[in-house]
């Protein structure tokens, strides 16, 4: 199985992930955050089927698939946060998150990995782009994490403008 075969596997894993933790959401904002992962997913699959027919041309389109998910999110936040209605959260919430978030961080590194072996430029450019993906939805989970931690706090202290530097 080549890299771009075990991507597309990794994203569709990733897809019924997010869906299925979806399912399970009790609250409707955190459940468009986990609909809107499992859409960049199933973006990330499609770019990864035309890097394995030969067209690298998508790198453009995997670079804006997540920073629309995050803006979303963002907004999403703020919301959530100037609500005048108290927030509790069941206490399993945050291990599916943390266990989303070590899928992400085992995506990033499997990437890192690969792309400090490939030998083509190219191909070496385009895994270490979707490396970066992934660590960008890393960073989207640990928002949401901390965001479970200390809802009414939690969105003076975030730092969001940073997230377009990952």
């Amino acid at each position: 199985m080549d890299i771009f075969e075990y991507a597309m596997k990794m994203e569709q894993d990733g897809q019924a992930f997010y869906e299925k933790m979806a399912g399970q959401a009790g609250n409707a904002a955190l459940k468009n955050i986990l609909l809107d992962l499992a859409s960049d997913e199933i973006k990330h699959y499609n770019i990864f089927k035309r890097f394995k027919e030969g067209d690298l041309t998508a790198t453009k389109e995997m670079k804006g698939a997540t920073s629309e998910t995050l803006n979303k999110a963002k907004n999403v936040f703020e919301k959530l946060a100037s609500s005048k209605k108290a927030m509790t959260f069941p206490a399993d919430i945050a291990e599916a998150w943390k266990k989303a978030q070590g899928i992400e961080k085992k995506s990033e590194d499997f990437y890192r990995e690969k792309g400090a072996a490939e030998k083509n430029d190219k191909i070496k450019k385009t895994i270490m782009l979707i490396a970066d993906e992934e660590h960008k939805h890393w960073v989207l989970i640990e928002h949401v994490l901390q965001f479970l931690d200390r809802p009414k706090t939690w969105l003076e202290n975030a730092e969001w403008h940073h997230l377009e530097e990952y």
